[in-house]
């Protein structure tokens, strides 16, 4: 079963199988310093802080990248050189800022979980108070890495009450998950193009509270990753300081309009949710175990054991499925031997289903008849 343009199915977090008319918006060359461009970099700006209910106290700074490039520059931006960042972690992606900090040369101390537990808020709020020398806070939305829900609405508040600054890295979340600027105080949450709002890799875009970005002149460590630089140059003239990736943001610009069209954070959550549930309530009937349990399960994407029958080979197995039009996505934990199946993108439980009967008729003709996890 392929896509209405011919291609496999994407059940991964991203790049997402997306609609034919956000290809479609690909099709058109644009002048960056045109007038045309520099409204639709307005209107792209403006929709994601919307998305978060920020108001005018609140500005996106679009960057030229993947998600992880957002990331690195939103903490190069907000860290100064003598500050000191918290990093919340119970997968790779809290484990990659740490990694960003060693490259920046920029102080760091961690808090962590396993890859199936939530961030821990009691241990957090001890910490802080036992620090005084953290200044930021950096926490994981939905950690891809197993697909867990992080507690991020007590999460902000601890870090509000001991006044520190909190980065909310929402790349998995932003746009299916409700994030409220209202009620979830935070100085920047980041994500990219390419996730739940269903457009094509290329931009990152962090959104900030306007006065705390405010203070972050000078403290990047790179010219082309200088969120603060960047957005000084957009509010001047509107255009990007170099050269943008003009198809991205036509793409990322029909997906806005589409998400919209589908009822915002929560239709988009609404059709994730039920994917979600189809998948694993398929997956369980067939016999796989998932990872989490239903209150820290995200829309997102899955994480099920590999099964303990001897007959099953993971590389043969995603092959045979991506034969039938489906590409899965290996794991990353170290808690268990895993692999993982995405549920957002353009498609629906439909499509789930059929993902559903490849899996069954392939581990049949694998032979594998045991597929709880292993032991």
């Amino acid at each position: 079963m392929l896509s209405e343009t011919n291609d496999p199915w994407l059940l991964t977090p991203g790049p997402l199988t997306t609609s034919l008319s956000i290809k479609q918006a690909m099709l058109h060359d644009w002048g960056s310093r045109d007038a045309a461009f520099i409204e639709m970099t307005a209107r792209v700006r403006n929709r994601l802080v919307d998305l978060l209910g920020g108001g005018d106290d609140h500005v996106c700074v679009p960057l030229q990248g993947s998600g992880t490039f957002v990331v690195e520059a939103a903490i190069a931006t907000m860290l100064p050189r003598d500050g000191k960042l918290l990093v919340l972690i119970n997968g790779a992606y809290g484990q990659r800022m740490v990694k960003i900090c060693d490259y920046l040369g920029r102080a760091s101390v961690t808090l962590e979980t396993p890859e199936d537990v939530p961030s821990d808020v009691a241990a957090l709020d001890a910490l802080l108070q036992r620090d005084a020398s953290i200044t930021h806070v950096a926490a994981v939305h939905c950690e891809t890495t197993s697909g867990i829900l992080n507690p991020i609405s007590e999460i902000a508040a601890c870090v509000k009450k001991h006044g520190r600054s909190l980065l909310i890295d929402s790349m998995s979340a932003f746009g299916a998950l409700p994030l409220d600027a209202a009620t979830v105080p935070f100085d920047a949450v980041v994500a990219s193009s390419n996730k739940c709002i269903e457009g094509v890799p290329g931009i990152g875009f962090a959104v900030f509270r306007k006065s705390a970005l405010e203070r972050c002149q000078g403290n990047s460590h790179s010219l082309s990753l200088d969120l603060y630089d960047q957005w000084q140059g957009l509010e001047g003239n509107g255009q990007w300081r170099f050269t943008p990736p003009t198809h991205v943001l036509a793409a990322f610009d029909q997906a806005l309009k589409e998400h919209e069209e589908e009822g915002g954070v929560e239709g988009r959550g609404g059709r994730y949710s039920a994917n979600c549930r189809a998948l694993i309530d398929g997956m369980k009937k067939m016999g796989f175990a998932p990872l989490l349990s239903d209150n820290l399960q995200a829309p997102i994407i899955v994480t099920f054991h590999m099964p303990a029958d001897p007959a099953f080979d993971f590389e043969d197995f995603y092959r045979r499925v991506g034969e039938k039009g489906f590409l899965l996505y290996p794991g990353k934990l170290t808690v268990a031997p895993t692999f993982r199946i995405g549920c957002i993108g353009r498609l629906g439980v439909e499509q789930i289903h059929a993902a559903l009967e490849a899996i069954q008729d392939v581990v049949k003709t694998m032979g594998v008849s045991e597929l709880g996890p292993r032991r």
